[in-house]
Formats: structure tokens, C-alpha cells, sequence
């Protein structure tokens, strides 16, 4: 996290490197002890459980650094201060607040991987928007922007537990339950990573002035370019699942 900072300035590829060596050697020595904190074995025999947790991270990548992004837009571009800018962005998570229980009902009827799939491609839709944002984008656009990714993020996260929970017995629903955790919070991270990458790129560490104004809205929508590429990945991703009520075979093919 600390090399994505630096990128792309040294020794920025360098730490990259070494975090990544350190993610491979952690997950090989998780395959050879008796009580691992990763259990890699259920990610590579449950299908269903493995694609639905890829999904999980894929989705946090995508969307946590968003709102940071629409933050300081709003904040920077549109004049607004902290606080109008948060009652801005309360629009997304009231809808996720909404949405979320009647998702996670609805999940128990329909294929969890229709519900969570549509949900990764409705933010999908959502970032290729504010991929859109110009200083003339009107608050209406931005909000419907929000609405869009939180009632995506509302279709996608009970189904997308729904799936992870019940691909797996009873003795395991802690060990799914912290894997899933693990996955939202490395992806938060990677998403505010990518995010300071392309700030530092773009932007470098200056003040957001009138004058880098283009510059952070080009950062803007390299960084939505990318967070919609990555939910795309998170459709197919969640199409790849299989289905949760196939059976055992379908979950552990």
C-alpha cells in the first residue's frame, strides 16, 4: 500500500514487488500448516464459495474508493462544503440501507448469483457514469450516480452472503464468515490504494487548486475507467459461481 503511494516514483515499484512476494509466500505457507488463518483449501474446492469471495473483493476494489473521489469533486469542483457535500453522499447508503434487507430476502427465492450479479453490473453502470463527471455535471446526474451504486451495492451484498453461507456446512460459517470480511477489507484498502495512485499521478502532492482541477478529473475517470473494468471482471466473476441450490456438486465442482 505504501509502494502504490510512491507510484510511480522509486521506490514505489520496489515496495509494490516486495507486498506482492509477501502476499505469495503468505498464502503458500498457509497451505502447509494444520490451523491456517486463510483455510485455502475450501477456496479451491467450493466453487461457490471461492468465485462468490473473488466477487466480494472484486466489488469492495471497485466501489469503496468512489466515494472519496465524489467527495472531493463536490467539495473542490462544485463548491460545497463538508458537510453539503456528506448529505450529498448520504444518498447512496440510505438506498443500500433500504435495499439490503429485501435484497437478502429476495435471495432466498432467487438464484443468489441473478441477484448479485445484476447488482455488480448496476455499479458497474454507476462508475462508467461518473467516469462521465465534468465541472458542468449537474447535482441531479451525481446523485442518480449514487443511487445507481448503492442499489447496486444492496443487490449485491446479501445475495453475495447469502451464496458464501450457504456453500458451506454449519462448522464452517466462521471461517466463511471472517474469509468474506477479509476480502471487504482488502479490497477497501486496494480501492483507496489505486485511488492515491492515481492522485499521486495525476494530481501529485499539491493542494487541489482551480488550476489542477483538470487534472483531478482526469484522475477521476482513469480511476471510474478502472472501477468499472473491475466490476465487469466482478459480473463474471459472480456469473461463475454456479448456483447455490444445484446442490453439493454445483458448490464443491
Amino acid at each position: 500500500m505504501y509502494g502504490l503511494s510512491l507510484l510511480p516514483k522509486e521506490p514505489g515499484p520496489l515496495l509494490v514487488g516486495a507486498g506482492l512476494l509477501g502476499i505469495a509466500a503468505f498464502v503458500l505457507w498457509e497451505t502447509r500448516i494444520d490451523h491456517a488463518l486463510l483455510h485455502v483449501e475450501l477456496l479451491s474446492r467450493n466453487r461457490v464459495f471461492a468465485f462468490s469471495s473473488l466477487a466480494a473483493l472484486l466489488h469492495y476494489s471497485a466501489t469503496a474508493g468512489s466515494g472519496f473521489l465524489v467527495s472531493l469533486y463536490l467539495q473542490c469542483l462544485k463548491g460545497l462544503s463538508p458537510r453539503e457535500a456528506g448529505a450529498v453522499l448520504l444518498a447512496q447508503p440510505l438506498v443500500m440501507a433500504v435495499f439490503s434487507p429485501i435484497a437478502g430476502r429476495l435471495s432466498d427465492r432467487v438464484e443468489p448469483r441473478v441477484m448479485a450479479s445484476a447488482g455488480m453490473a448496476l455499479s458497474a453502470v454507476g462508475m462508467a457514469l461518473l467516469a462521465l463527471l465534468t465541472e458542468q455535471t449537474s447535482m441531479h446526474s451525481v446523485v442518480v450516480c449514487l443511487l445507481l451504486l448503492g442499489l447496486g451495492f444492496a443487490l449485491f451484498s446479501s445475495p453475495n452472503m447469502n451464496a458464501v453461507m450457504s456453500s458451506v456446512d454449519r462448522k464452517l460459517y466462521g471461517v466463511a464468515s471472517g474469509t468474506v470480511g477479509t476480502m471487504r477489507l482488502v479490497g477497501q484498502m486496494l480501492s483507496m490504494g489505486l485511488v492515491m495512485w492515481m492522485l499521486s499521478t495525476h494530481v501529485g502532492q499539491k493542494q487541489l487548486t482551480p488550476a489542477l482541477h483538470g487534472a483531478f478529473l482526469q484522475c477521476a475517470t482513469a480511476s471510474y475507467h478502472v472501477f468499472a473494468g473491475l466490476c465487469a471482471v466482478g459480473v463474471l466473476a459472480s456469473l461463475a459461481r454456479g448456483t447455490v441450490r444445484g446442490g453439493d456438486e454445483s458448490a464443491t465442482g
